[in-house]
């Protein structure tokens, strides 16, 4: 049903005999795998509201917590809806970020950077895509299998046209 010869749901299902209606929800569930990564975030950010934070909050949420006492950090994260981990790990990225910055290292190297990834997440959403549509036809093949059966010595061989 996708890919360059792609057969409507339609077609597909006068041909394997399983129902229009089924193909199509499993063509849309298929295609919610190639999405998984958004929708783990989505799911995720309904629990922990800081995962879509921006690096300038972040980075405004560490300088002002470096400047609190114990007792007031421990409300100042309750405030924040954040966890003594999650604050640590930002800290430790933003000395990261600030010993490159300081070091005078080029910062020609961020453009490459940020073009790899944008390769590599287009080739993972490629083959995100190219396996939500192997799961699919795997389903299928197994729903056929169900119905049919599997070829013994009893079922005539089929012959070629």
């Amino acid at each position: 049903m996708t890919g360059p010869n792609g057969l409507s749901a339609t077609a597909l299902s006068k041909e394997s005999g399983v129902a229009q209606q089924t193909l199509s929800r499993w063509l849309r569930t298929a295609s919610t795998v190639a999405t998984m990564s958004d929708g783990s975030n989505k799911a995720q950010s309904s629990r922990h509201p800081h995962t879509h934070r921006t690096a300038e909050d972040k980075l405004r949420i560490v300088l002002a917590a470096s400047q609190l006492s114990e007792a007031e950090l421990g409300e100042f994260l309750r405030r924040e809806g954040l966890h003594t981990a999650q604050l640590a790990e930002w800290r430790q990225v933003v000395m990261a970020a600030a010993q490159h910055a300081l070091s005078g290292k080029s910062a020609a190297k961020q453009p490459v950077d940020a073009k790899k990834v944008r390769a590599l997440e287009r080739d993972l959403d490629r083959k995100n895509r190219a396996l939500a549509e192997v799961t699919a036809l795997l389903a299928l093949q197994k729903k056929v299998q169900a119905i049919w059966g599997d070829e013994d010595e009893s079922t005539p061989p089929k012959t070629e046209i």
